[in-house]
């Protein structure tokens, strides 16, 4: 078992706020007050929860607040395991954030970061063109599904030859859920998704909550990273991207199930962009090679040129 990383602070302030007749738990790192720009971390899935991403609270070290909330239906935030499937939209958790930044009264001034999922919903977020949105970090993320889909397939025909016959034979007769899928998934997850392994704990305690409760994640997603079932199959923000004004800072990992063909939307269509490429990482660098993410992300915030891998060499 790995020890509890001393980058992971403490939290100053925990509450819930009221939205759309359930709650939404937040977990703020630092000051609100301190007149900082805080930095409001989104988490991935959709159906996952703020645990894995608490490495991002070392960026309160340097006086910044660091807010991170589960999305509703997941964490500490109000289960619907019961709502209609067609329930869970992307309009819903925008609806969710925007409410979040008023009710910690900080919708003038704040910056995003969200990872995986949680970068699409920050494009989402970004092409409406919010007044107090000051820099989005998308981290991990595809700028459509169907890109996200052409990165996987390519990633899992190098997988061996048995495990994707494995994978393959269990997604055809829908059992997805039996011990040899999990199995076959995990050399997947193992390669593309965090290569620290055994995961560190917060990696785990997420995991375990989408497994406890997958509800929006199999609704929205499907049953694995790689196999887009759900009702975001068909999503993509590419045509609106320009629409984003704030500077961008772009995250990938070299082995990231988040490939370069799945993020290069972003880099070629948002009009003040960077992109920074992790060489040791998958889709969890702030995991993988968390110090130098620390830095880059911090840096970027701070107004600074990140230095990084460049990725005209994709």
């Amino acid at each position: 078992m790995h020890d509890q990383p001393d980058y992971i602070l403490p939290a100053d302030r925990e509450g819930t706020i009221a939205f759309d007749g359930s709650r939404t738990w937040y977990r703020v790192t630092g000051d609100l007050d301190s007149g900082v720009v805080p930095l409001v971390v989104m988490h991935g899935g959709p159906g996952c929860t703020h645990d894995y991403l608490l490495r991002l609270s070392a960026l309160a070290r340097d006086g910044r607040p660091v807010i991170h909330y589960d999305q509703i239906g997941n964490g500490r935030s109000t289960h619907l395991p019961g709502a209609d499937p067609s329930y869970w939209t992307v309009e819903l958790f925008v609806a969710e954030l925007d409410n979040l930044l008023a009710g910690l009264g900080i919708a003038d001034s704040y910056h995003l970061l969200g990872q995986s999922w949680g970068g699409m919903l920050g494009a989402e977020f970004a092409v409406r063109r919010p007044a107090g949105l000051q820099r989005l970090v998308i981290a991990d993320s595809p700028a459509s599904m169907r890109l996200w889909s052409v990165a996987a397939d390519s990633l899992r025909a190098e997988l061996p030859a048995e495990v994707e016959k494995t994978l393959r034979q269990h997604e055809g007769a829908g059992t997805t859920d039996s011990p040899e899928y999990h199995e076959a998934m995990k050399v997947y997850y193992d390669r593309h998704v965090c290569r620290v392994v055994p995961n560190p704990p917060e990696v785990a305690m997420s995991f375990a909550a989408i497994e406890d409760n997958p509800t929006v994640y199999h609704t929205m997603n499907g049953p694995s990273e790689f196999h887009c079932i759900g009702s975001l199959r068909s999503w993509s923000v590419i045509d609106r991207l320009p629409q984003i004004e704030v500077p961008t800072l772009i995250i990938s990992g070299h082995y990231d199930e988040a490939a370069p063909v799945a993020v290069r939307p972003f880099f070629e269509q948002i009009p003040d962009v960077r992109w920074r490429i992790f060489d040791k990482s998958s889709h969890m660098p702030h995991v993988e090679e968390t110090e130098r993410f620390l830095s880059v992300v911090r840096s970027f915030l701070d107004g600074a040129e990140p230095d990084g891998a460049d990725p005209a060499r994709f």
